[in-house]
């Protein structure tokens, strides 16, 4: 039985990891995506250099991009599509989670 993807990644958020990655100064594993308890609605994501692959890390490699996967956030974070938008004021990822039933008022936390 195939599982689904944990996440999607878009091609503009694929490309500012790879931007993120070359510019860090040391080598890195790739990124750690994960979700900590935050906020009022009680989960934020989270998203980090991995110096390293820990032992139970889910691995997923996007376009030459190596994606590791908290094992603690992939039941909240199956089917999510990562992008990373910029506009005039701000810019960042964006988590795009069809599991989500709520967020909170000031878009920094979210519950499934």
């Amino acid at each position: 039985m195939n599982m689904p993807t944990p996440i999607n990644m878009t091609p503009a958020a694929v490309a500012q990891v790879k931007t993120l990655l070359a510019s860090r100064g040391k080598p890195s594993v790739g990124v750690r995506i994960g979700v900590r308890t935050k906020g009022c609605s009680g989960l934020s994501y989270t998203l980090e250099f991995a110096d390293e692959k820990n032992t139970f890390d889910e691995e997923m490699t996007v376009d030459g991009v190596t994606v590791l996967i908290d094992p603690k956030a992939t039941m909240f974070i199956i089917g999510t599509e990562m992008d990373y938008v910029e506009d005039k004021l701000e810019s960042g990822f964006v988590f795009n989670n069809p599991n989500e039933k709520g967020r909170c008022g000031c878009g920094e936390s979210f519950h499934v």
